[in-house]
């Protein structure tokens, strides 16, 4: 029975320290070396090294001069990195109707105009970081007025972020918002 215990003792360390410290740290290292922007996170700075976000994700913006983010339904707050998780609400639930009434409201939509879909529904994580570009192109017209901006000129800039699915095969077009929001306060 001893030898038996012992043997056990010893695989436990030996995949601890496999599994636990070598695999880990190998990782790691490579991920460092090979794509060291993205295993840090992909974190967005401002041209004095400050960091602004993550394109990774989501935040919120609330001023009429931003293009505004899907909504989050992370707990205990809005955009919790630490509190991933959707809100569970099911299609028939009558909160979610109520919650999707009042972003819709919020975003004033224009008499016969359609509110996109990804602007009233939060994404499964609550962090999306994207939304369609039919729900930017929705915005432009807020944002070109905020900003005493030409409308065309914010409509380019939407059009120059839109990225396409991955190998052209993968998902669908996006517009990461933070990106989206530095390139606009960049605009004269």
């Amino acid at each position: 029975m001893t030898k038996l215990t012992l043997q056990s003792f010893l695989v436990l360390m030996v995949f601890t320290i496999l599994t636990g410290v070598i695999y880990p740290v190998t990782v790691t290292m490579i991920a460092q070396a090979t794509f060291a922007y993205q295993a840090n996170g992909s974190l967005i700075k401002s041209a004095d090294g400050k960091v602004i976000g993550s394109e990774l994700l989501g935040q919120q913006f609330s001023d009429a001069k931003y293009f505004f983010s899907r909504p989050s339904s992370t707990a205990p707050f809005a955009y919790n990195a630490a509190g991933s998780a959707g809100s569970n609400l099911g299609p028939t639930n009558a909160d979610l109707f109520k919650q999707m009434g009042a972003r819709i409201e919020h975003l004033q939509p224009e008499a016969g105009q359609k509110v996109p879909v990804d602007l009233v529904t939060a994404s499964a994580s609550g962090l999306d970081p994207h939304i369609s570009p039919e729900a930017a192109i929705f915005q432009i017209d807020r944002i070109a007025k905020a900003r005493n901006l030409d409308s065309a000129k914010v409509r380019t800039l939407v059009d120059q972020f839109v990225e396409q699915p991955q190998m052209h095969l993968f998902g669908e077009p996006r517009v990461n918002v933070l990106k989206l929001n530095i390139a606009l306060d960049g605009l004269k």
